[in-house]
């Protein structure tokens, strides 16, 4: 390609230059004023001769551009080109997924199966019809996950859009199999989709069925390839179908699977002449060397299986002063001794018993310890902490394993026992040759516990959970953490592990275990989720607190599902679990538990608007912190008891709360705590009218979240920026901080703060004169509130909504959207939201000619805007006041009224409002 883009060019560049002299020379012999030598002359004695080669030149090389073009693809444009649509993914979330494990070196000729799978699916493609559901079925050991994975990266390039592995282990001993909805869940997780936005709730099926249509509509109109290793039901797999027919599923199963529309792969033990070949190719043997009679043998003792051959060939290659003959001894002995298994599991297990034989005793026991390893995966500080030896020790052990393979690798320095090998490995429990089932998973526990406790101190604000206050009986090493990236990075890759382990615990009644495990769990579960799998976990430790009967550890499994239930916006699942909470810790004694658990509470009751619960919560948790010395207690009550007190309008109050917050949370270098208290001290000073200072004080607050990383608060900051940016008459700053807010709080799955969003973005359109957007925005911002059970944004939603109904004509449709908005503001002490109910409710009046009753409700709303220092509202209803008394002629006190409100809006930097108001004062002489 480059070779002929270069001789394109030469010529090109040839043809200019022969042009140029062309010209040169024709120009020469029309002016006659010299002689050229030689041909030259010719030229210059025919000049018309020379034009016509001149335009035969030029219209060669226009021909030649022309076709270069249209070779290397059409011009660029000024404009960018359009973005794929992906309405399903969030912004920044990867399209192409690769995710097979390695091809397996030991895969052996399955051409037949091969073949006739892609005559399958090039026959679907080339028909243009949906590609049916392939399902890879035999026995264990024959194969069946190598020929999927095989057959993946063979057809990837069919598959541009992705490949995607999932282990459903249907079949894995000691574990149950993957459900739907969780298996859902990884395959969104790897699909880009963030936690927070993958449903959650208690009801499974409808949990199962919400996430499989995001998972359907994320693979819609994709070419993606999807392995579903290990299956045990169709059930088990129906809902991770994706619903494009442009995407391939292989399902492999020991059983057989009813599917519709499928296509069965039956994988059978190998011919006898491939797997004399596999076994010589993994041998490292010349064939020449080896007696085809015995390899016939041997390979016929196990079964033809290629698990099975592989390992008898590392066994020889392992061995090089054995003989084939040898190595066929040790295998019948072996065969013998475990002559009660099934003929095919008879055979794969005598070549288990040989490969451990072969191993040292201390490998041996390393071995046997993996098959008490309740999670999928490990990695050299979790078998260190099984084999109870160092993690270099593990890792030579795991390297040894692998090389005998009795393991297989997997990305990230990891490994996992086949399913056959780990009831191997757990089959030396019952000949009393193995460390005890419990001791083992209590090892494993015990080292999560202690790399919880290093990946918390990265991400728990406060006291995390230290190793130093458990009970070790061994060393333990964890992995290196040493940034919040790595800690996030090892949890979420250890979450499923971790959680395999405490249902082991829990299976075998080891309850402190579970009960600690839990409680490390929690910091990264609030906020990563799923938050359903950790109402599952918490559920789970209070149950083992009941069972030992230990209250303070109920109360806190109790606290940390109210804090999990609240997150999910279940406010009164919330308030049940943190109320219990509250009277466990009390009948311990447990005062600092006890004021979590109210801070806590009073956060719920101030999200469902009920302040006077809320600030007597907060203010009962502040008394308690001060008694304790606990600093940040103190700080955090103060903040919470701040945002109460602003809701309720008392502004001088929530400043001082907030300012004390702040102060002890920057002598405590607590940045989390700092950005809250800047973001809703900026809040109220918005309230106040000091929108140049909110504006500084939100900023600040942005900063410090963005250098947190922490982007689910930034939305809050934006949020509130824009409501700033709004008042000040940045209309299109408004939009913008609203507009990132909202993308931010969809990626998150935040429902609140998605609400508040939306309803900001309805006002703005209000404001902007969209009636029509505004009331759809605003109708869609108030149901968001009512399901969530928020009382003040179900209120803000209806001021703002009855607003916008006015200005469309829909007079009986305001009335009743001020009147409920008024009622519940009433309710809920919320005076500023009273006054801006009124301003709403008398501009209506106003423009429908009734001029007394608007008059009424501007007095109403000045005498509250005043009582709470609120001199916006104030400034809306003396405006009000002057343009009703403007139009019943009295223009004297008319004036009197828009002066005061314009000095107001002008110290408030308010200047759309404030010029509206000198524009009518102008208008009248005198």
């Amino acid at each position: 390609m480059r070779l002929r883009q270069g001789i394109t060019i030469a010529v090109v560049a040839g043809g200019g230059a022969l042009t140029t002299m062309l010209v040169g020379l024709v120009t020469n012999a029309v002016s006659s004023q010299s002689r050229w030598p030689g041909w030259l002359g010719w030229i210059q004695r025919h000049p018309w001769l020379s034009f016509v080669m001149l335009g035969v030149a030029t219209v060669g090389l226009t021909a030649l551009l022309a076709a270069l073009s249209e070779s290397r693809g059409p011009t660029l444009s000024a404009e960018p080109p359009p973005r794929p649509k992906d309405d399903a993914g969030p912004p920044g979330a990867a399209l192409v997924l690769r995710s097979l494990p390695r091809d397996s070196a030991a895969f052996t000729d399955r051409s037949a199966e091969l073949e006739r799978l892609e005559v399958s699916v090039r026959a679907s493609q080339e028909r243009g019809e949906a590609l049916p559901v392939h399902v890879i079925d035999g026995m264990a050991g024959v194969g069946k996950t190598s020929f999927a994975v095989h057959a993946g990266h063979v057809l990837s390039e069919r598959f541009p859009d992705g490949q995607l592995f999932v282990n459903l282990n249907g079949h894995t001993p000691g574990r149950s199999p993957v459900q739907a909805v969780e298996a859902l869940a990884s395959l969104l997780a790897a699909a880009g989709v963030p936690t927070q936005q993958i449903p959650v709730g208690d009801d499974v099926d409808a949990v199962t069925e919400a996430r499989a249509a995001i998972w359907r509509s994320r693979l819609a109109d994709k070419k993606a390839l999807l392995i579903l290793d290990n299956a045990a039901s169709y059930r088990q797999l129906e809902p991770l179908l994706p619903g494009s027919g442009g995407c391939l599923v292989l399902v492999t199963s020991r059983k057989r699977l009813a599917a519709h529309e499928e296509v069965v792969l039956p994988v059978d033990a190998l011919p006898p002449d491939d797997a004399v070949n596999l076994f010589v190719r993994l041998s490292g043997r010349s064939a020449d060397t080896l007696d085809r009679g015995v390899l016939e043998e041997l390979v016929r003792l196990c079964g033809y299986l290629p698990l099975g051959v592989s390992l008898l060939a590392a066994r020889l290659r392992h061995h090089p002063s054995w003989s084939a003959e040898d190595l066929r001894e040790r295998l019948v002995a072996a065969r013998d001794r475990l002559g009660e298994l099934r003929a095919g599991e008879r055979a794969v297990t005598a070549t288990f018993d040989l490969s451990f034989r072969d191993l040292t005793p201390e490998r041996q026991r390393f071995f046997q310890s993996l098959g008490f390893y309740p999670g999928t995966d490990l990695d050299a500080y979790v078998g260190a902490a099984l084999g109870l030896v160092s993690v270099a020790a593990a890792r030579s052990h795991l390297d040894a394993l692998y090389d005998a393979h009795l393991i297989d690798e997997h990305p990230g320095s990891r490994y996992r026992l086949h399913d056959l090998l780990r009831d191997y490995a757990r089959g030396f429990a019952d000949e009393g040759a193995s460390m005890d089932h419990v001791q083992a998973v209590q090892r494993v526990c015990t080292y999560y516990l202690a790399a919880l406790a290093a990946a918390n101190t990265h991400i728990v604000r406060g006291d995390a959970v230290a190793a130093s206050a458990l009970d070790i009986a061994f060393r333990v090493e964890p992995p290196p953490m040493q940034t919040r990236p790595a800690a996030l990075s090892w949890l979420e890759n250890e979450r499923p592990n971790i959680l395999a382990c405490i249902r082991r615990a829990n299976s075998l009644a080891l309850h402190d275990l579970v009960i600690r495990l839990a409680a490390a769990m929690a910091p990264f579960l609030r906020q990563a989720g799923p938050w359903d799998q950790a109402v599952g976990l918490h559920r789970t430790a209070a149950e083992a607190a009941r069972h030992t009967g230990d209250r303070r550890a109920l109360a806190g499994a109790l606290a940390e599902l109210g804090v999990v239930r609240r997150c999910m916006a279940a406010y009164p699942e919330a308030t049940e679990a943190l109320n219990e909470a509250v009277r466990q810790y009390e009948t311990v004694g447990d005062r600092r538990g006890k004021a979590d658990a109210l801070n806590q509470a009073g956060i719920v009751w101030y999200l469902t608007a009920d302040n006077e619960a809320a600030a007597r919560a907060q203010s009962e948790a502040l008394a308690l912190y001060r008694e304790l010395g606990d600093r940040l207690g103190q700080a955090n009550a103060l903040a919470d008891l701040g945002m109460v007190r602003r809701q309720t309008s008392q502004f001088d109050a929530a400043v001082e709360a907030q300012s004390e917050a702040l102060l002890i949370y920057r002598e405590l270098n607590d940045r989390y705590g700092e950005a809250n208290s800047l973001r809703d001290l900026g809040v109220v000073h918005c309230l106040m009218g000091e929108y140049e200072r909110a504006a500084r004080q939100h900023r600040e607050a942005l900063d410090i979240y963005r250098e947190l990383d922490d982007r689910h608060h930034q939305a809050y900051a934006l949020n509130e920026l824009g409501v700033v940016c709004r008042l000040s008459g940045d209309l299109a700053g408004a939009r913008d901080a609203h507009a990132q807010a909202l993308e931010l709080f969809t990626e998150f799955g935040d429902r609140f703060g998605r609400a508040n969003s939306i309803r900001h973005l309805g006002v703005l359109e209000r404001v902007s004169g969209n009636a029509t957007e505004a009331i759809r925005l605003l109708e869609e911002a108030l149901d968001a509130y009512r399901d969530l059970g928020s009382r003040g944004g179900e209120a803000a939603s209806l001021s703002e909504l009855g607003a916008a109904l006015g200005n469309i004509g829909n007079r009986d449709g305001a009335v009743e959207a001020f009147q409920r908005s008024l009622e519940i503001l009433s309710e809920l002490g919320d005076r500023c939201g009273e006054a801006e109910v009124l301003n709403h409710w008398g501009s209506l009046l106003r423009t429908c000619g009734d001029q007394a009753a608007a008059r009424e409700r501007f007095e109403r709303a000045l005498t509250v805007a005043r009582d709470i220092r609120c001199p916006l509202e104030e400034a809306r209803a003396l405006e009000g006041i002057g343009r009703c008394d403007w139009a019943v002629d009295r223009p004297v006190q008319a004036a009197g009224s828009l002066r005061q409100a314009l000095a107001i809006y002008r110290k408030l930097g308010a200047d759309p409002a404030a010029d509206d108001i000198e524009r009518l004062l102008t208008s009248q002489p005198g």
